[in-house]
């Protein structure tokens, strides 16, 4: 089998010195995982190459390979930053509608070809591979728990949910994440407005008793 990283060699022209402490071009960041988000969207997971991202990106390998070292690094890495991009717009309203609006844009996410691609062909090599596995939870999953805490704060703030003590952050973050995961992705059911209103009741009941 090629090793495409087997290219690349110190003496390589594109290869240029980095000053301590300054910054990767986030041109060139923004230009590779958007480059992958489409070859995901358009080849699969078996069309992702990282020969292929770099040509579609417009880098030299060299630059790719810098920032990610494999299909694996490049995948986790567009994923990441694609659920980045769930938040909760403060919109003054109560806790059943934060619920509602996250359940929505997370199966509008996980309904884009390039992340449920980029998520099926992860956690499908990662049954192999614990290293794998590890990784996509510290760095896929976990960041998203965020949500959780924040719509918590918020529930309290507005005197919503005055019970004291620990949240299990863990436990809730599974049933609403897990949950669209396995009508969208898994049964590959619509989140129509009908399931979402009722899987937001179900949730908003066993938060607030």
């Amino acid at each position: 089998m090629h090793d495409e990283s087997a290219a690349i060699r110190p003496e390589d022209p594109t290869l240029t010195p980095r000053v301590k402490g300054r910054p990767r071009s986030t041109t060139a960041d923004d230009a590779i995982l958007a480059a992958a988000r489409s070859l995901l969207a358009d080849g699969g997971w078996a069309g992702l190459t990282m020969g292929d991202v770099a040509a579609r990106a417009g880098v030299a390998k060299t630059t790719l390979y810098r920032r990610w070292h494999s299909k694996h690094d490049l995948a986790i890495a567009a994923v990441a930053e694609m659920l980045g991009t769930l938040h909760l717009p403060d919109r003054g309203a109560d806790l059943r509608a934060d619920i509602e609006d996250v359940v929505r844009r997370f199966a509008a996410l996980l309904g884009r070809p390039e992340m449920r691609t980029a998520l099926m062909g992860l956690v499908a090599d990662s049954t192999s591979d614990p290293a794998l596995r590890r990784r996509i939870r510290e760095e896929v999953v976990n960041p998203q728990k965020r949500l959780v805490v924040e719509g918590r704060a918020r529930a309290e703030a507005r005197g919503e949910i005055t019970a004291p003590g620990d949240i299990d952050v863990d436990l809730i973050f599974d049933v609403i994440a897990g949950t669209v995961v396995q009508h969208v992705l898994v049964s590959a059911e619509p989140a129509g407005d009908t399931w979402v209103d009722r899987f937001t009741t179900f949730v908003v009941a066993g938060l607030l008793t």
